[in-house]
């Protein structure tokens, strides 16, 4: 396997020069065939090279970003939809230019087709390189060491749904003792660490590191703080700072200008859609269009997010605050298309405006679960350093059901690592998101989630402490 490692990027690479050439190809047919002659003046032959050159160029930058090319670390269909993703904004961009050089909008009927056609080929490139990849290169045989045998399982049970890049063939509770672990370690090609006691975990983590074995650490909330540490070489004893107090003042002020800009702008051009949601939700059932919630931002403060309705009048009556579930009856007809599409958010555009929000930050919790969460977890709060979100971290990585102490850390992630490229990023990212379903449905039982939350909360706490 340690043999393989070194030609593994070199197959990746050439598998996506194959796709990146073969979609160029099929780009530069249809310019030569449907638009070309549609313009007032011509290219010279080095004119339409350059041309093409900038095609490929932008969707290998796509494709980069939205993980369009990574044979190997995802599974077929996210590499075909990623795929086809950054494929549909490369050439959404590549339309807006052919317009501005044309002075006009280009029939769309060709582009369209053109898309079609890219599409189809993309998922066939994603389910044959997958398999050629996945013949080449074994998945890779790990040994599992735990201290929290619930958290360990969890981890188990998502890196099996991938097998043809993981392989779990082991595990061993570090509650035995840290000898028989480094006797067998060689003999994997990773060791998993995930919720260890922090000496063992330092002792293996050097050990791995010695005898060139990959690791895999399901990271600590103290782990997180210390990564967003800047380093000080004052002094011949290395040091590294965390001022702990969030984002600096040039950081927020650059902020608020992209958070003013962008929904002012993405207000206008969503107004129309606005207006036929809102007269669809009020002919379902004649209820409120909007719905008014107090949810949490920086520091603890308290405001009232904006929606669009998507359950029934007064649903929180009866029971009062909960999660929504997989198949909840309390969600309307409209309510379900709207959710599925991410469109109730969109009133919270408002809220950013008004400087109660950010577009990129952790999502609002509501005061009654965040109190149940700091029963569970004291360090939820760290995550009010930053105004709240319309999108964040834990939403473009994690589902809707992710653990809320995974969300936490995600979040953290976020904030310890913050910068305005990150935001953009995420911003970009959330557009991949926005028609995977996983992302948007319920968690499949409220209590079984509180009860996963307070068992995984106390398992961790117990280790943080002892650091």
């Amino acid at each position: 396997m340690k043999k393989q490692e070194k030609y593994r990027n070199l197959i990746r690479f050439g598998f996506s020069i194959v796709i990146w050439g073969i979609l160029t190809a099929i780009w530069a047919y249809f310019w030569e065939t449907y638009y070309t002659h549609t313009l007032d003046w011509q290219f010279y032959r080095r004119g339409y090279y350059l041309f093409f050159g900038i095609y490929a160029f932008l969707l290998m930058i796509f494709n980069n970003f939205y993980g369009g090319s990574r044979v190997g670390y995802y599974k077929r269909w996210d590499i075909a939809y990623s795929g086809v993703i950054a494929m549909i904004l490369c050439n959404i961009v590549t339309y807006v230019q052919i317009s501005l050089l044309a002075l006009r909008l280009m029939d769309l009927r060709p582009f369209l087709v053109m898309v079609a056609v890219q599409a189809g080929v993309t998922v066939a490139w994603a389910f044959l390189a997958h398999g050629l990849y996945s013949r080449i290169f074994q998945a890779r045989k790990l040994l599992m060491v735990y201290g929290g045998e619930r958290m360990a399982n969890s981890l188990i049970y998502k890196m099996l749904s991938f097998p043809e890049k993981y392989s779990v063939m082991q595990s061993v509770d570090i509650g035995g003792g840290i000898e028989p672990v480094l006797e067998i370690a060689p003999l994997y090609d990773g060791v998993i660490l995930c919720d260890m006691p922090p000496q063992p975990r330092n002792q293996l983590l050097k050990f791995c590191f010695e005898h060139n074995i990959r690791t895999y650490t399901t990271p600590k909330i103290s782990d997180i703080l210390v990564r967003g540490g800047s380093e000080i070489t004052l002094f011949d004893t290395p040091l590294l700072l965390n001022r702990n107090e969030g984002l600096s003042f040039e950081q927020r002020f650059l902020k608020r200008i992209v958070d003013i800009i962008l929904p002012a702008i993405a207000l206008l051009l969503a107004l129309p859609l606005m207006l036929v949601i809102a007269a669809a939700i009020w002919l379902c059932d004649r209820g409120p269009v909007f719905y008014k919630q107090k949810r949490l931002t920086i520091g603890g403060k308290e405001f009232s997010l904006y929606k669009f309705r998507s359950m029934i009048v007064d649903a929180e009556n009866q029971n009062g605050a909960q999660l929504s579930t997989v198949d909840d009856a309390r969600i309307t007809y409209v309510g379900r298309v709207i959710r599925m599409l991410r469109l109730d958010e969109l009133p919270q555009l408002l809220n950013i405006l008004k400087g109660d929000m950010s577009i990129v930050g952790p999502r609002p919790e509501r005061p009654e679960l965040a109190l149940l969460h700091l029963e569970q977890m004291p360090e939820f709060d760290y995550r009010l350093k930053v105004k709240a979100g319309l999108t964040g971290f834990a939403q473009t990585v994690g589902r809707y059901n992710t653990t809320p102490y995974d969300k936490l850390k995600l979040d953290l992630m976020y904030i310890m690592g913050y910068s305005l490229f990150m935001d953009f990023k995420l911003m970009l990212m959330t557009v991949k998101i926005l028609f995977v379903r996983e992302s948007t449905q319920g968690v499949a039982n409220v209590s079984e989630t509180h009860t996963e939350v307070a068992a995984t909360a106390a398992v961790t706490s117990d280790f943080e402490m002892s650091e």
